[in-house]
């Protein structure tokens, strides 16, 4: 029997048919806690004072406060609390977004309960994720060429 304490987690997902499913599959790792759930950023920025969780499984398209927004809120309230994008959209401009509002990992939803669990575990402890997919579209916006001008100054 192990003396770690389990991996706290919260879901921020708007649909609840997500949230369910995810509930589910945390319930069924004994080092995984699910902490709390929210339906939004305003709620998830309160719940994460309330609970302080290691991870924060984050959808990226909500109504009102976004994924990336409410990300950047996060970690800028709570260092220590790593997040993980987990959205249906593999766009590189929107991994480029939750990346650099400080998504430690981006997923698809489409990700197997086994690599899920692991991506949580890799989270707790600082290490990233990428979803395949994900790593194909940040290499394409590498390779794109930059946008004529963007680089002059207003003198230029």
């Amino acid at each position: 029997m192990s003396t770690t304490s389990p991996i706290r987690v919260i879901i921020v997902d708007d649909h609840a048919m997500t949230r369910t499913g995810l509930r589910f599959f945390l319930n069924a790792y004994d080092d995984l806690e699910l902490v709390g759930e929210a339906t939004g950023g305003e709620e998830a920025l309160a719940l994460c004072r309330q609970t302080q969780p290691h991870v924060v499984l984050m959808d990226m398209v909500m109504p009102g406060l976004d994924g990336t927004q409410t990300t950047r809120r996060i970690r800028q309230d709570h260092p220590q609390t790593q997040i993980l994008a987990l959205t249906s959209f593999e766009q590189g401009d929107m991994v480029q977004e939750a990346l650099q509002a400080g998504a430690i990992g981006y997923l698809l939803k489409n990700v197997s309960a086994q690599e899920l669990a692991q991506a949580i575990r890799a989270a707790h402890a600082g290490q990233s994720t990428l979803a395949q997919e994900v790593a194909g579209a940040i290499v394409a916006m590498a390779h794109k060429p930059a946008d004529l001008g963007h680089n002059l100054t207003p003198r230029e």
